[in-house]
Order: C-alpha cells, then structure tokens, then sequence
C-alpha cells in the first residue's frame, strides 16, 4: 500500500473542536477570520471548505444544528438559497470559474464528511481541473495558498452577499 504525506490535514484532527465544527463557527463570530467565514447572518454563513475538493470550495450552512433538510423552516431554506445563488456569483466573477457543483450530502451513507449538520457546497470548476492524481492515486492536489484565496474572496464578499450581521 502506498503512503501519501499530506501534513497539513493535521490541523484537521488536532484542532477539531468538542463536538459539531459547524456549530463551533456558527457561535464564534469573534473567530471568522481564523475559521474561513465570509458571511454570516440570522439563518446562515458562508464559509470556505478547510479541506477542499477544488481551491475557493465553499460552503452555505444553516445556523440550525439539523442533520434534516425537512427540519428547516422555509423561511431559512430559502434564506440558504438566496446564498448559494450569491456565492456562485461570487466565484464566477471573483475567480473566473467558468462552471460550479452544487450539492448536498444528507447523510454518512450519502458521503456527508461532517453528517450531523446540514451544509451546501459551491464548488469552482475549470476545464480539465481533475486529473490521474485523483482517479489513479486517490489524492487531491490543491494549487492555491488557502489564506491567500480567502483574503481575495472576503475582500469581495459584502459585493456579494451584502454586509455581515
């Protein structure tokens, strides 16, 4: 079996917060900027995927702690769709990508990483993005510095999503 070293993902497991991730950043505003936030409000936030499919992967999740999509009010529903249409205008236009993925996994057997807590991805896609590394040798290559891709798209979110509450 081969080994691939990917250092970074410790901070996946050693920082890991007691309990729901998503719960942890829907109550620590005062913590947006070392958590990835580009967004938040009364039903929702924005926030960029610590450990990506694709680089500027982001994420619409309810304040809500709810593993259910029919648990949430429609107010709230809605509320995240408006979101989604408006982070995939911000990734269009901020990182030029020409074509996004869209999705929910509800659920551990649908593929949900973090299972408990709703979220919606936004993914920028770029022609031909995807290569042997990933079919072949089951890792992902990630080509942009994270922090630096966060600071450009939180400097164009307000454009976006309006002020922050």
């Amino acid at each position: 079996m081969e080994h691939l070293y990917a250092p970074w993902r410790e901070t996946y497991f050693k920082n890991k917060p007691d309990g729901c991730v998503f719960c942890h950043i829907s109550t620590s505003p005062e913590e947006d900027k070392k958590l990835g936030v580009l967004y938040r409000d009364a039903h929702c936030f924005v926030v960029m995927n610590r450990f990506p499919y694709t680089p500027g992967h982001i994420m619409v999740i309810p304040h809500q702690h709810t593993d259910r999509l029919e648990a949430l009010s429609a107010e709230v529903w809605q509320h995240m769709a408006v979101r989604v249409q408006q982070g995939a205008a911000l990734l269009k236009t901020v990182l030029h990508a020409p074509a996004l993925n869209l999705g929910m996994n509800i659920g551990a057997e649908a593929g949900a990483g973090i299972a408990e807590h709703l979220h919606y991805h936004i993914l920028p896609r770029w022609f031909r993005d995807t290569n042997f590394i990933t079919t072949i040798g089951g890792a992902r290559v990630y080509s942009n510095d994270f922090e630096a891709l966060y600071e450009k798209l939180l400097e164009h979110a307000p454009e976006f999503f309006g002020a922050t509450v």
